[in-house]
């Protein structure tokens, strides 16, 4: 079975940092595009950023200048280096992944994990 573990959230004041992690598992050839989404109680979900499988990135206008998008694939992990966090980024942050769970060409599924919690609060 294919999963995806996300860690790294918590509890931090304003103007703090925290790095999330999502490290996909099970039988897979390969991965593809991997992306942050986030989800607050009550609005709709939003990406926060993406990154290609050969490393080319985008950002959401809210957190752009303050996160960094990486990955690391052999170790088949994703990571997302939050900066000046404020109180308008607590959310779910939930991993998302397009896999490759067979040998047939550009046969991709997407994944998603369970989230990680973020909160900025004084």
């Amino acid at each position: 079975q294919v999963q995806l573990a996300e860690f790294g959230g918590g509890l931090v004041q304003p103007g703090g940092s925290l790095r999330l992690s999502c490290t996909v598992s099970g039988r897979i050839f390969g991965i593809g595009d991997m992306a942050w989404y986030r989800q607050a109680p009550g609005k709709e979900r939003e990406l926060v950023a993406s990154i290609t499988d050969n490393g080319r990135t985008n950002y959401a206008e809210p957190v752009k200048g303050r996160s960094t998008i990486s990955r690391d694939n052999a170790k088949k992990t994703m990571y997302l280096q939050m900066d000046n966090l404020r109180p308008e980024d607590t959310a779910a942050y939930v991993c998302y992944a397009a896999v490759l769970t067979s040998t047939i060409p550009g046969q991709y599924y997407a994944r998603w994990g369970q989230g990680t919690q973020v909160t900025v609060s004084a």
